[in-house]
Parts: structure tokens; sequence; C-alpha cells
């Protein structure tokens, strides 16, 4: 079934609504899943909030394309709607965002008129849980321009919770190219450029409620500033997985190499790995 809206939704509603549920879901991944796709039809940027989104993220701002993130942004209302729906099986307290991948098949303008499309398409099982698949399709007529799937993990127990840890593969570091210090602010001022307000990227005191010593930054706002620094060609894939949280303020090392790179923090802990694959024409 689709479900056409001629706005997009109010996230503040969504998140206090899905807080709400989260207390009666018991996920697992055999669970039925809303099979709803939301259309957003008419779809414009707000190039006041698009430049913030640029400055905050480390973009270049007045550029006519929009980065490669951003439509992840434009869509994250309409996967919200999904996620905090009484038929959405996963609690959205403690969501984690696991994994993005993204297919941009050419540049996307600013002031272009759009086509969103936002649907789940299926659960499956995770050694930690159950993982979500959402899926964000935007179109120009009839061609899809960009599309990506975002996995989201909740976190229960499985039939494998006594065995051992499956072992981490990793390759050689990547060489460094940059330190960054990130501010205490980041979590906030990416919140108010891409309308994600989950307390635990707001504030210590919101994130020690779920567990963390201090708030700490969005996961696609670590892909985005990444991006920013290795550049992306116009019809690019692009993977990013979310390894570790990045505590704010904190300070993390930036690494790349051909098409690859990565977001470290002390020792050898790895925040973020990803890539960028150029597609033909």
């Amino acid at each position: 079934m689709t479900v056409v809206l001629t706005r997009s939704p109010a996230l503040a509603p969504l998140l206090a609504r899905g807080a709400l549920l989260s207390a009666v879901k018991r996920p697992r991944p055999d669970a039925e899943f809303p099979r709803t796709r939301l259309l957003l039809p008419e779809l414009r940027v707000d190039l006041a909030r698009l430049a913030a989104y640029e400055r905050v993220c480390g973009f270049a701002t007045g550029d006519d394309a929009l980065p490669p993130t951003y439509p992840h942004v434009l869509g994250f209302p309409l996967a919200m709607r999904l996620m905090s729906a009484r038929d959405f099986p996963l609690p959205l307290l403690g969501l984690v965002h696991t994994s993005v991948a993204i297919t941009q098949h050419g540049p996307l303008t600013a002031t272009g008129n759009y086509e969103l499309t936002v649907y789940v398409d299926g659960l499956a099982p995770h050694r930690r849980g159950t993982e979500a698949g959402v899926v964000t399709e935007v179109r120009v007529g009839s061609d899809v321009v960009w599309e990506s799937r975002s996995t989201y993990l909740a976190r229960h127990g499985t039939p494998g919770d006594g065995a051992a840890p499956e072992a981490a593969v990793r390759g050689e570091p990547l060489p460094p190219v940059a330190e960054w210090r990130l501010a205490g602010d980041v979590g906030r001022r990416y919140a108010s450029a891409s309308g994600d307000r989950n307390p635990i990227h707001l504030h210590p005191l919101t994130a020690r409620l779920f567990g963390f010593p201090r708030a700490i930054a969005h996961g696609m706002w670590t892909v985005a500033r990444c991006l920013a620094a290795h550049g992306t060609p116009r019809s690019a894939l692009i993977r990013a997985e979310f390894r570790a949280p990045v505590l704010l303020p904190g300070a993390v090392t930036y690494a790349a190499e051909g098409d690859r790179f990565e977001l470290r923090g002390g020792g050898d802990r790895v925040h973020l790995t990803g890539s960028v694959y150029p597609l033909r024409p």
C-alpha cells in the first residue's frame, strides 16, 4: 500500500510516539513489519536548512549541488513515521543505526523538484538482535536519481548469546589525513540542521539516560563529515558501517586511501569505515 503525503511529517511527535510504544514491543526477526510505502510527491529543499547542514558537516556552501548525504535528511521524517508506528515491531528507543549504502546516479540540485519514497524492506536476524532495513528513493519524473538502504539494530537476546563474539575483520589502518577536534555542540548543531533530535546526541545528561558518558555524534554526521573531506564523484556508490560511537567533545583521526576512508579514536578504536566507488555514466 502506498500512502501519499502532502508534506513532510513533524519529527517531535513521532519521537514521542515511538518512545511511548517502545515498552510494549518485543522484537524478533520473524515478526511482521509494515508494508506501507510513504510517498511525498512534491519535495523542495529548504535552502536555509541546507546551508546550515553544509556548514556543520564541512561541505562547501552556495553550491547548487546537494551533498550526497542530504537526501537521507529529507527522507528521515518519513522513515521515523514508519519506525514509530504501532505496527513497526522494533522499539524506537535504543534502535542503533548500523550501516548505510547510498547510490547516487547523478548530481542533484538544491533547487530541484523531487519525489520521495520511503519503505521498510525487511527484518533480518543479527547476532545481537534484529535488524531492519529502511529504503529511501528520490525520483525526478520516473527516474530514480538517488537511493539508500539503512540498517537499524534492536538489541535483544538471541540463541547465540552464549557463543563467543565474532572477531572483527580488519585490514591495516588507513593512513591518517587529518586530526579533528569535535566541539561539544556538534550534536545540537547537526540536530538543528537535520531535525534528528535524539536525546543521546544533544547533552551529556540526556545521553547518560541511555548509558553514554557524554553526548555522541550522529552517525550520519560522521559519514557526511568524512565525505566532505574525501569528495565524491557525480555518480557514486557510497557505503559506511558505524562501528563505535563518537563521544562529544572529543578528538578523532580521519584516514583515507583511494576509495576507502575511516574515522578512528584513541588506540585502535574504529568509529566508522566507508568507501566511495564511482559509477560508470
